[in-house]
């Protein structure tokens, strides 16, 4: 027996900041997005109690510092039972290092594909509190779709109804943005405005749920600008960061332009595909030129999802 499982990728449409947690982490208010760039991961289960991980790119670890791997050995011991084993096939089309939850959508896709294989039966309740241990996106990676998300991210509500959307993503290939090292810039510059109680944190999270973003996104029109605290705080220092933007900008029929997450990919959001895919074309030298990846893909109210006869469960 073989399971296949899709792992979507996430961009963020909103990211605000709100202030310091007793456990030293950010408290977020964020609005996060599943795309239908995903990665694909094939499970075959073995005899030998051995959890095999490979990769069609050589570039990415497949050792024990992987969450695919940390994923699978956290599933097995939960279960109590040693002898499980899997070989697991990473097929990688979410860029590498791109604020995209890569990483994490595959640690997703490993407790949902290896809770069906090995018949652990664990209920969505206690996949979360996994995914909620091995990483802050991977909640959402689980669940996936348009979602308000809260705490470090692993907090979230229910899916927001909205249209499809078209999304132009760009990343340059020699940019990276170390994410602790922008939380702490944004420490830096920002804490002056950090809050400080529970109360005013809710105050926010009830502006985010209340606030012009939402409503856009359900009406399907033009979105607000879009908020990302950290954006603020690597734009300025990060040249492909604000090179990519000044070039999104200028994308024909954009609905709005921003950084996903901690960078360095940049986005466009559209009406519709054929909407990112003109704008591509339109940018086509311009982004080459500059020395820009491009992807067009669609917003999905998916996240990680068993594939059965060739698509997603």
């Amino acid at each position: 027996m073989t399971l296949t499982v899709l792992a979507p990728a996430k961009i963020n449409l909103h990211l605000e900041v709100l202030g310091l947690r007793p456990d030293g982490y950010h408290e977020l208010a964020m609005v996060m997005q599943s795309l239908d760039l995903a990665d694909s991961l094939r499970f075959t289960p073995t005899a030998d109690g051995a959890i095999v991980l490979e990769c069609d790119r050589a570039d990415l670890s497949t050792g024990p510092d992987n969450l695919v791997v940390k994923a699978a050995q956290m599933l097995r011991a939960r279960a109590g039972l040693p002898e499980l084993g899997a070989h697991i096939a990473l097929s990688k089309r979410i860029p590498i290092g791109a604020g995209l939850a890569g990483g994490s959508s595959d640690g997703a896709a490993t407790l949902v594909g290896l809770n069906a294989l090995w018949g652990c039966g664990f209920p969505a309740a206690e996949l979360h509190a996994m995914a909620t241990a091995l990483g802050s996106d991977m909640p959402f990676c689980l669940e996936g779709g348009t979602r308000l998300c809260f705490g470090r991210g692993e907090v979230m509500e229910p899916a927001l109804a909205m249209p499809p959307l078209g999304v132009l993503l760009i990343k340059h290939p020699e940019a990276s943005v170390s994410t602790p090292w922008a939380f702490g810039r944004c420490r830096e510059l920002r804490s002056d405005f950090y809050l400080e109680t529970e109360a005013d944190f809710e105050q926010r999270r009830h502006a985010l749920r209340q606030g012009p973003l939402v409503a856009s996104l359900a009406a399907g029109g033009r979105l607000p600008h879009l908020r990302n605290d950290l954006q603020a705080v690597v734009e300025p220092e990060v040249a492909s960061v604000r090179e990519g933007l000044a070039l999104l900008r200028r994308a024909p029929a954009a609905l709005a332009v921003a950084m996903s997450g901690s960078g360095p990919t940049l986005f466009a959001l559209f009406a519709d595909a054929a909407g990112a895919e003109g704008a591509r074309s339109a940018l086509a030298a311009d982004l080459a030129a500059a020395g820009f990846e491009a992807w067009c893909c669609r917003s999905t109210t998916s996240g990680a999802s068993l594939v059965a006869n060739g698509t997603p469960a």
